[in-house]
């Protein structure tokens, strides 16, 4: 068996009964604290009748069958394989054999933060502006990661559990321009407020289906998608006082959107809708960009982009540059891609075509340094002009 194949059972295969992994029932992917994935169904066999206590079988840590949650990377690859189940190189639009592509000319890799053990399958990233600190979540003991500008770590806070700070399964993360960590909340429905310190300021639990992607205008204000109602939300609330103000949705009938990013120009917004498979089709993804008055200014599908461009696209997280340029994660390339400005949208840029495994997030830093995360590897990747 070729060395990439047995990497992709090894992948798509819980490690305990050799099952493939499905989205749903026994077989959908769950994380254990330490980290290492099983189905369901091993999950519950391990913990027993009363599923309480289960060890891990690969590194014996002791966890309770309620700290487990789902694998959202296995989820997110599984549905870009669809319901016929294809195989990983050719979901992800690779051959056997092909070499790394170059590297664009004048972008290097600057900076590599974190990896396996220091973040655990992670599922969102943000920059503050002024300060230059990352803001990392994933499925860690301590939910939110903080790093600074040289990648030291300067604060880790937000456990798992049900008190009012805890955090549950972050979906997404974004900083205001007062300094404010928001997260969404998968595992509670809710959106929580933190100073850089990891103090709880607001928590807003009213009201959710399933709040999902988040980013943070000029003034502080939240633009939050909500994947199960199909809808775009704006937040105010005063985050230095803890006090919330209101919530109203701003666009409705979208398909299950998740990514979101507002220009800090403009105030235009982007969305990625994820598209439902059709048969055995594996499911696509679709841009869609509005003004700051909320008018439709354009959107294109993975099977649109498909046709302007050399390979299919799955975008997975979108940001806007200092320009004012739609920027997107493609997992199925491993790229970065410029999709260019409203106006002129869709223009095929690749930024980074080399060097990532997952990309599933993306954030631009105060010194417009552009931090990708990887959640392939456990990681942020800081790249800059060079």
């Amino acid at each position: 068996m070729a060395a990439e194949d047995e990497a992709e059972l090894g992948l798509l295969e819980c490690r305990v009964c050799f099952e493939r992994y499905g989205p749903g029932g026994q077989r959908r992917p769950r994380n254990l604290p330490c980290g290492h994935v099983l189905c369901r169904g091993c999950v519950g066999a391990l913990g027993g009748g009363e599923r309480r206590r289960l060890e891990c079988p690969f590194c014996r840590r002791v966890c309770g069958s309620a700290e487990t949650s789902d694998c959202l990377p296995l989820l997110q690859l599984l549905e870009v394989l669809g319901p016929a189940g294809g195989s990983v190189p050719s979901a992800l639009g690779r051959s056997g054999g092909g070499a790394a592509a170059p590297a664009p000319a004048g972008l290097g890799l600057r900076l590599s933060l974190g990896g396996w053990g220091s973040l655990v399958n992670p599922t969102g990233v943000a920059a503050c502006r002024r300060s230059g600190r990352l803001a990392v979540a994933h499925d860690g003991k301590k939910r939110i990661h903080v790093f600074g500008p040289s990648g030291s770590c300067l604060q880790r806070f937000g456990e798992r559990g049900d008190a009012g700070n805890d955090i549950k399964y972050p979906l997404d993360v974004t900083v205001t321009s007062d300094g404010h960590v928001v997260v969404t909340d998968g595992g509670d429905r809710s959106v929580k407020a933190f100073d850089f310190e990891g103090r709880g300021v607001l928590a807003i639990r009213e009201g959710f289906c399933l709040p999902w992607g988040v980013d943070a205008t000029p003034e502080s204000e939240v633009i939050l998608t909500d994947s199960e109602a199909g809808a775009l939300y704006r937040l105010t609330a005063d985050f230095r006082k803890g006090e919330f103000k209101k919530c109203q949705m701003i666009r409705s009938q979208l398909i299950s959107p998740r990514g979101v990013a507002v220009s800090q120009t403009s105030g235009a917004i982007v969305v990625i809708e994820h598209l439902k498979a059709q048969g055995p089709n594996s499911g696509s993804t679709r841009v869609t960009i509005f003004s700051a008055e909320m008018d439709l200014v354009g959107q294109m599908d993975s099977f649109g982009l498909n046709l302007l461009f050399p390979s299919k696209i799955y975008t997975t997280a979108v940001a806007f540059d200092k320009e004012g340029r739609v920027i997107v994660t493609d997992v199925c390339s491993q790229a970065v891609i410029c999709l260019g400005k409203p106006n002129e949208f869709p223009t095929f840029n690749p930024l980074i075509s080399h060097g990532l495994s997952y990309p599933v997030g993306l954030t631009y830093m105060a010194n417009n340094s552009l931090a990708v995360l990887d959640s392939g590897d456990h990681s942020v990747k800081v790249y800059s002009s060079t």
